[in-house]
């Protein structure tokens, strides 16, 4: 790909238009602030953007407002439309423009990560995209949670799979084989090519091609037969027999039975749009996937509906980032689209070339396709009720919280603290954040409790919530930078009067008391106070504000014990260590990455722990001596 990047500054619009090429590639539009308003694609770089410029009556509002704030204009080339529209893709994903389309990061739907990168890949349930690796695969969302976990469960026992993250025992399988259910991973019983083969059948019911793997097992049953191996053959009998049963818990037959496509519609109101994309094989509904995008910034006006071709850019934006991330054999040959695309000709070349062979784009008007299209409507209308719903209950208890302690608006950001410690031992602080009501757990933090009086038999709750405070808002000390959207509207200190004393007199020192609004939830009877009160507010512990800050504080209190459970194991697990002479921070953290836990380094032998990174014969001597006494 060759690129070249326009970054000369010019405050003439008009002479910027007169230097983009007619070449495929990437446009950014820029504000008088230099930040990135929109990024877009185009076969013909130049077109495409002088358009934004030319008759701007017929502009979206959305376009109308970004085009008045357009200052600057950068644009990248590329030798094709398809390395264009993955080169923009990546580039929103960094950015985040305001004025594009953008896909939440609803934590709510769950995928399926197979761990290609290691030797014997592990098959997982995740709602976190961010821990795989390079070479690993997702596949999903799923919208329906409970299903994936029974397909998980029937596939586990239909095909010999690593069952457990850890080993059991360290020299020797656990029961799991013993029942055929796993290889023997752990012992290395199986090779990591035999067994990855063995995952690659799995991975073919999360593409969509479960009849491919039933062809697959009933022609090895048949030849397994032929050569009198009648134990395997009736292994694969039951394994084909499970397979279809789950597939027509699965399956809803559609009136054609060779075709495979995708179709995909939305429902959207003023603020977001759910969207549903049915997935057809060989004329069957193998799998539904969910997403979400926020549709705020589409309309100038609030109250209006987005255009048709609003709702194409939202399409197209799902679809741009679903087939990014799938392996060319689970690209079907026809998509089928609620609404035309604005870059559908894109779409289809890139995915065209990852296929090797052609995929076309339609958006069908009448007949099946067009039933079809509409049984995805009614899926994703159903989806947008529920998010309305859940969203109507979010904004019913942040008013009334807001009611409850006087807020001039709504609170958008609502942080809760907690301490959790055992008689002062490993004690530790947690942080949780809901945003609009609703946990955003990428903000959470945790905190190890630095204050040297606090120690084993003497615990200090109030200096402990003091210091917190003081090292989450000590950039804001003075006052300064509280418009920032990480500052909180709300802060929740868990305890009674003591505690919200020690906060406000931190707060108070760094002038920040008056810039939010700080109170404590008292656990016995859910009691709130406010600084420098005596008295609880007169709530009663069922208003819908009240459980609003009692789920912070269960998850604030579920967040700190779970920190303070690992800070905990980790040094009941180093004290063993620490006594063993040679063996400093740094070889301890070694030999528990090589062995995994103490039981399995007390029952290896010399030469096995003279295998572990970093330890010599002597320090295993002293290791094994040390575990041996005798």
């Amino acid at each position: 790909m060759s690129i070249d990047l326009a970054t000369s500054s010019t405050p003439n619009i008009e002479q910027r238009l007169q230097e983009i090429p007619a070449e495929p590639g990437v446009y950014f539009m820029r504000d008088a602030s230099d930040r990135i308003l929109y990024i877009g694609k185009s076969k013909k770089l130049r077109s495409r953007v002088r358009s934004y410029f030319r008759d701007r009556s017929h502009h979206t509002p959305r376009i109308a407002m970004m085009v008045r704030q357009v200052a600057e204009i950068e644009f990248i080339v590329t030798d094709s439309e398809a390395e264009a529209l993955a080169l923009e893709a990546n580039l929103i994903k960094q950015h985040q423009p305001h004025f594009n389309v953008l896909l939440k990061d609803d934590k709510k739907y769950p995928y399926i990560l197979i761990t290609w990168s290691e030797d014997y890949p592990r098959i997982l349930m995740t709602r976190n995209r961010r821990i795989g690796k390079g070479k690993d695969k997702y596949y999903g969302p799923y919208t329906d949670a409970h299903l994936l976990r029974n397909v998980l469960y029937t596939i586990k026992r239909t095909f010999p799979l690593r069952q457990r993250p850890q080993p059991l025992f360290k020299d020797r399988p656990c029961l799991n084989f013993d029942l055929g259910r796993c290889p023997g991973v752990c012992q290395n019983l199986i090779a990591p090519l035999d067994y990855r083969q063995t995952v690659e059948k799995v991975a073919m019911i999360f593409q969509g091609r479960s009849g491919e793997l039933l062809d697959t097992l009933t022609a090895q049953m048949s030849k397994a037969a032929e050569h009198l191996d009648f134990e395997q053959a009736g292994l694969l009998r039951d394994r084909i027999a499970n397979l279809t049963a789950l597939n027509a818990e699965q399956k809803v037959s559609l009136p054609n039975d060779t075709v495979s496509r995708d179709a995909i519609a939305l429902a959207a109101d003023r603020a977001n749009a759910c969207v549903q994309l049915f997935q057809i094989r060989a004329g069957k509904l193998v799998g539904r996937l969910g997403f979400t995008a926020q549709v705020q910034s589409l309309a100038e006006d609030l109250a209006a509906q987005p255009s048709d071709e609003e709702l194409g850019a939202i399409l197209q934006r799902v679809l741009e980032e679903h087939y990014q991330n799938a392996d060319p054999v689970e690209i079907p040959l026809e998509i089928l689209v609620q609404h035309p695309l604005p870059d559908g000709e894109i779409l289809a070349s890139y995915l065209s070339d990852r296929k090797g062979r052609k995929v076309t784009l339609i958006a069908p008007q009448r007949q099946v396709k067009a039933e079809l299209i509409e049984m995805v409507e009614k899926n994703a209308i159903h989806e947008l009720t529920r998010l309305q719903r859940q969203t109507e209950r979010n904004v019913s208890s942040l008013s009334d919280l807001a009611e409850i302690l006087s807020l001039p608006e709504l609170p958008r950001r609502i942080e809760g603290f907690d301490i959790s410690h055992i008689q002062g031992s490993n004690a530790v602080a947690s942080q949780v954040v809901f945003i609009d009501g609703i946990p955003a757990k990428q903000h959470y933090r945790h905190y190890k409790i630095q204050n040297p009086e606090i120690t084993i038999g003497h615990s200090d709750d109030y200096a402990s919530h003091a210091e917190i405070a003081r090292r989450r808002f000590r950039k804001y000390a003075g006052g300064v930078h509280t418009d920032d959207a990480d500052f909180p509207d709300v802060v929740m200190i868990d305890g009674g009067k003591g505690q919200l004393s020690a906060v406000m007199n931190v707060l108070e020192d760094m002038d920040l008391a008056d810039k939010m609004c700080i109170v404590s939830l008292a656990k016995q009877r859910e009691e709130i106070f406010l600084p420098g009160e005596s008295l609880p507010l007169p709530t009663d512990a069922e208003q819908a504000g009240v459980q609003l800050l009692r789920r912070v504080r269960d998850e604030s209190h579920r967040f700190a014990i779970t920190f303070h459970r690992q800070q905990r194991a980790v040094k009941q697990t180093r004290s063993y260590l620490d006594d063993i002479a040679g063996l400093g921070s740094h070889r301890q953290k070694q030999l528990l990455a090589h062995f995994h836990s103490i039981d399995y380094i007390r029952a290896a032998s010399v030469a096995d722990l003279s295998k572990a990174p970093g330890i010599g014969l002597h320090t295993a001597q002293e290791i094994y001596s040390y575990f041996h006494p005798q």
